[in-house]
C-alpha cells in the first residue's frame, strides 16, 4: 500500500509531496458540510438572534481565514496562494441545519481540496461555537467533498452526495 500512498516514502514514512514537477493549471474544488440542531436553534440561526450574533458572518468568515491557513494546519499540505475562497450556508429550520458549502480555487500545481474540506470544517465548528449556549445537542456532520477540477486526475464529482 506504501507505493500507492504519495505522503509516504518507500519506507513508510510521511513525507511531503514534491509537486515541483507538477504543471500549474486551474484547479477547484467544493465541499459541503452539515450542522444540525434544533428547529428553535436554527431558526434562532435565520433570523440573526443568537446570543453570539451573526452566526453565518461569522462562520462564512472563520471558513474563509481557515482556508488560508491550511497549510499551517495540516501538517503535509502545501501553502497555496488561493485566489478565491467562499462559503455558503442555508439554515433549514423545519429540518434544524444550517448546511455549510465551500468553493476554494487557484492556480498552482497541487489542490485545493483541502482547503475546500478545511473551510467547511471551521466553518462548521464556528456555527457550533455560536449556538452551543441555545442548544447542547448540535451535531457536526457529512464534511465531504463535493467536487474538484483541475491538474493531472482532472474533474471528478462526488456520484450521490451524502
Amino acid at each position: 500500500m506504501a507505493d500507492r500512498l504519495t505522503h509516504l516514502d518507500e519506507h513508510g514514512a510521511a513525507r511531503m509531496v514534491d509537486v515541483g514537477a507538477k504543471a500549474v493549471t486551474g484547479r477547484r474544488a467544493v465541499a459541503r458540510g452539515t450542522v444540525a440542531m434544533s428547529p428553535q436553534t436554527a431558526a434562532a440561526v435565520a433570523a440573526g438572534d443568537a446570543p453570539k450574533g451573526d452566526v453565518v458572518g461569522v462562520a462564512r468568515i472563520a471558513g474563509i481565514l481557515a482556508a488560508k491557513r491550511t497549510g499551517d494546519l495540516i501538517p503535509l499540505c502545501h501553502p497555496l496562494a488561493l485566489d478565491h475562497v467562499d462559503v455558503d450556508a442555508v439554515v433549514d429550520t423545519q429540518a434544524g441545519t444550517v448546511t455549510l458549502t465551500a468553493t476554494a480555487s487557484t492556480t498552482a500545481r497541487t489542490g485545493v481540496e483541502m482547503e475546500a474540506m478545511t473551510a467547511v470544517s471551521i466553518a462548521a465548528l464556528t456555527v457550533y461555537d455560536m449556538v452551543k449556549g441555545l442548544d447542547k445537542g448540535v451535531t457536526i456532520r457529512e464534511v465531504c467533498l463535493l467536487e474538484k477540477t483541475g491538474g493531472k486526475s482532472g474533474a471528478w464529482r462526488r456520484a450521490e452526495p451524502h
